[in-house]
């Protein structure tokens, strides 16, 4: 009967290693796999590296590395785990993988790059367990999630399901423009609130609403009406802005702050059973003058309160 070290061995005559210096010279090209477990990539890590333990490696590479044919280097802490995982990852069809010899405590001794990583917590990845899974988001875009800052204008109609969402994604940093009360004709469409805030600030039931949902969100509230005076300020603060307001000098006003700043400008609107969504980056695609250069005739552009609307076309388009 074989042994471990007969394994390990067997193993090592079929796949290829490399030391660690000529791993560093592919960090610009491959893939970086570390297959240690979560508490050894805490302490430290690779910049860079993709972290996929090695016990769920077979389950979840291929949703993680879908092309086959990319260069990847594996390592663990000694060489070991990673000998093993280059042999699982060439069964599975990789054709381009290296196991690093000597891991990464050979990697430090030899006094190559490292950092230690800003890792989710326990209770974050119960929380976000199911974007963690999704190979394009993963632990990496969940942390850039909870680094993002997103201006919602408006909490109302649009913005109460915008909110609602982009705080329970985990987006750390969410900024909430309104003046308004809440109305108990608001509450047919308007989630974020309810019949106890009426007459409350919008922009304080929507923190209170917020913070209650996820406590990783940091939620800034302006109780403001926004103008020529004030926009470039606030959009220079943010990453993106969601655009729920609903009268075309306002929607003028945020197009030109959006160029000024370069700020990208996701925008929707609403009437009766219609609705639209609409991106609007900066220099990339057209801005919002290109596609409405003048208003309609106020007729023919009148307020929800005016023609009304189904509630549910808010959500959808929110």
């Amino acid at each position: 009967m074989a042994s471990f070290r007969d394994l390990l061995a067997e193993v090592k005559r079929e796949i290829r290693e490399i030391e660690p210096a000529a791993a560093d010279a592919r960090r610009a090209d491959a893939i970086f796999l570390d297959v240690r477990e979560a508490d050894e990539y805490e302490q430290g890590a690779i910049p860079g590296a993709m972290h996929l333990p090695r016990g769920f490696l077979e389950v979840q590479v291929e949703g993680r590395i879908v092309d086959k044919s990319a260069p990847i280097v594996v390592y663990c802490a000694g060489g070991t785990r990673s000998a093993f995982a280059a042999k699982s990852l060439a069964d599975l069809g990789y054709v381009d993988v290296v196991s690093m010899a000597g891991g990464f405590n050979r990697w430090k001794d030899e006094g190559l790059n490292w950092q230690t990583p800003v890792v989710l917590t326990s209770d974050q990845r119960n929380r976000y367990q199911r974007h963690l899974l999704l190979p394009e988001v993963s632990e990496s875009g969940q942390q850039r999630l909870l680094a993002s800052k997103v201006l919602l204008l408006g909490a109302g109609g649009l913005g109460s399901p915008a909110a609602l969402y982009l705080a329970a994604a985990g987006v750390g940093t969410i900024g909430i423009v309104d003046m308004d009360v809440v109305d108990a004709s608001n509450l047919q469409r308007q989630i974020l609130h309810n019949m106890d805030r009426i007459g409350e600030r919008k922009v304080d039931s929507a923190k209170k609403a917020l913070t209650a949902m996820n406590p990783d969100v940091n939620v800034i509230t302006y109780d403001m009406r926004i103008g020529a005076d004030n926009i470039v300020d606030l959009f220079q603060d943010y990453d993106l802005v969601v655009d729920g307001t609903d009268n075309f000098p306002t929607r003028y006003l945020v197009n030109d702050a959006s160029l000024v700043t370069r700020t990208p400008v996701v925008h929707g609107s609403i009437f009766r059973f219609e609705g639209q969504a609409t991106v609007f980056n900066p220099y990339v695609g057209p801005c919002y003058r290109c596609i409405v250069p003048e208003p309609p005739p106020p007729e023919l552009a009148p307020s929800c309160s005016e023609a009304g609307v189904l509630g549910v076309r808010c959500g959808i388009i929110g």
